[in-house]
């Protein structure tokens, strides 16, 4: 093994496992093609949200463990580098529509028996908060394990503990072809199946930085430390643009509609991205099939921010330690034409 591991792609995969394998004493080398957060992780949202508990899997399990985790694993990476990535597990205020009581009922026991008693799913009439969507059965979902980070800053931080324990971050130019953990998005995809998904998003001026964030009919409404709240996204098959337009006016216009206290809350900041979207649905995490000393970290879609320190985790496992604990369902396949 090469005193050196480079990886490729300055995201969230790329950067978690970068700074996973720093702390464990490696020396690593970072190629970012064009800059950090360029991409996918460049976003506004950064909802750390469980899967629904129900019809536990692996995949669900391995959120759950990154979830748990993480409130010491971004500590540590902002004491590393002296950046706050901006997290916070604030929990999370879901309506329940009207005939669903029952499936939401379900739901509750389904964490009770998967998730850790503190994680507190459960349904109320009376939620708190200044993000309480209507509900039309007068019922909401509210759990405790759902955290918030702010993308951006997760990204500057990571950056920042890297290169604060002596890793280096090359911006502006992509890495050779050479041995290196591959997370470059959805350019990196090809191989493997799957597509990228257009989302767009927004950051409203509000400062609700210890509010629980908001999630109803398919939007995410996030409150962040500094003062905005973030709108998003919308999720856009076969759009390779980059540009903002009248679908995100709309989902402001939504969330205005949901959580009226944002009625007159200033949009400070829109972005759109392209998100890598495995086929499989779960992340790419894993030996790249056919090419030795080369390894896969890609697809996180919706899901890259809260699973990137557990994908990362157990890249470095495997590269460091020849321990495999990567779920079946995560490990790269060569698809037709890869």
């Amino acid at each position: 093994m090469a005193s050196e591991i480079t990886v490729a792609g300055g995201g969230i995969f790329g950067l978690a496992c970068a700074w996973e394998l720093t702390r464990r004493g490696r020396k690593v080398r970072l190629f970012e093609a064009v800059r950090i957060g360029a991409g996918a992780s460049g976003g506004h949202v950064g909802a750390l949200a469980p899967h629904a508990p129900e019809n536990w899997n692996a995949k669900k399990q391995v959120q759950l463990d990154a979830l748990i985790a993480a409130v010491g694993w971004w500590a540590e990476v902002g004491a590393a580098g002296g950046v706050d990535p901006g997290y916070a597990r604030t929990g999370r205020i879901q309506p329940v529509p009207d005939g669903a009581q029952a499936r939401m009922a379900e739901r509750v026991e389904a964490a009770q028996a998967h998730w850790p008693a503190w994680a507190g799913m459960e349904l109320t009439d009376a939620p708190l908060g200044p993000l309480v969507p209507a509900s039309a059965s007068g019922l909401w979902l509210v759990d405790r394990l759902t955290a918030r980070i702010s993308p951006r800053r997760a990204g500057a931080a990571l950056a920042a503990a890297i290169r604060a324990q002596g890793g280096e971050i090359v911006e502006g130019q992509a890495a050779p072809d050479t041995p290196a953990i591959w997370a470059t998005g959805v350019a990196g995809l090809a191989p493997f199946g799957g597509n990228g998904i257009k989302g767009q998003s927004a950051l409203l001026a509000m400062d609700l930085p210890d509010a629980p964030q908001a999630f109803a009919d398919g939007l995410h409404v996030v409150p962040h430390a500094d003062g905005t709240v973030a709108i998003g996204s919308t999720s856009e098959r076969d759009v390779a643009d980059l540009g903002t337009d009248g679908q995100l006016e709309a989902l402001i216009d939504k969330a205005r509609a949901l959580c009226p206290v944002l009625r007159d809350a200033p949009v400070v900041d829109r972005w759109a991205g392209i998100r890598p979207r495995a086929a499989s649905r779960a992340p790419l995490v894993g030996p790249w099939p056919g090419r030795p000393g080369h390894y896969v970290a890609n697809g996180g879609f919706k899901i890259g921010l809260a699973m990137a320190p557990a994908c990362a985790g157990m890249l470095a496992d495997l590269i460091l330690e020849g321990r495999d604990t990567i779920p079946r369902d995560f490990r790269p396949e060569l698809r037709a034409g890869g």
